[in-house]
């Protein structure tokens, strides 16, 4: 298979392409590292990578932000970093994406466990990870060509606790090889239109 990761330098992306180039060819890309780099925040930019690359079979999206703050001190602008970036970031490569995927190819998101478990500080993410998956189960009744869309939200994953672990007290690390079988099942499997929750 051809697939396509974006975010593929980032703390999930990096195992997502060390698992999948043992066995496929992998596309790379980010803002600013990867074989092409794209924007996603910037639909131009979506559209100017995927013309730079023939058709594939899947897009993995590991990337995508959202401004953490606590919710007095958010501001609409604040907001809108993470509608554009991670929620109409992601759904932007769906919606151009699909043009350039061979009949049968699946898209895969990324959320996370705020949309289910939201900690402090994290109106903002909640809300786009929330949406992404709204979005996901809605789309799938209308892509055509086979095109299966899935969206994986994990917890706090094992390589970003020690960074990460203030925000989310109590919670249990998620190992990865369970974040990446995720991944592995949204590609690989059948499903579509599916939130794949890997929490603990």
């Amino acid at each position: 298979m051809k697939i396509v990761i974006i975010g593929g330098a980032g703390t999930i992306g990096k195992t997502l392409t060390n698992h999948f180039k043992q066995e496929h060819e992998v596309i790379v890309a980010g803002r600013s590292t990867g074989a092409i780099n794209v924007d996603i925040a910037e639909s131009s930019s979506i559209q100017n990578f995927f013309d730079q690359i023939d058709k594939v079979d899947a897009i993995i999206c590991a990337a995508g932000e959202a401004k953490w703050a606590n919710f007095k001190d958010l501001t609409e602008e604040d907001y809108y970093i993470g509608f554009k970036s991670k929620l109409m970031g992601q759904v932007n490569l769906v919606r151009i994406g699909q043009n350039y995927l061979n009949p049968k190819g699946s898209i895969t998101l990324t959320t996370g466990i705020l949309a289910d478990d939201p900690v402090i500080k994290t109106a903002s993410a909640a809300m786009v990870n929330g949406a992404i998956h709204s979005f996901v189960k809605a789309v799938v009744l209308e892509i055509e060509n086979g095109i299966r869309v899935n969206v994986v939200s994990a917890g706090m994953v094992e390589d970003a606790y020690e960074k990460y672990e203030a925000h989310f007290p109590g919670h249990n690390p998620v190992p990865m090889k369970k974040v990446v079988n995720g991944y592995i099942r949204s590609v690989m499997g059948k499903d579509t239109g599916r939130i794949i929750k890997i929490y603990e």
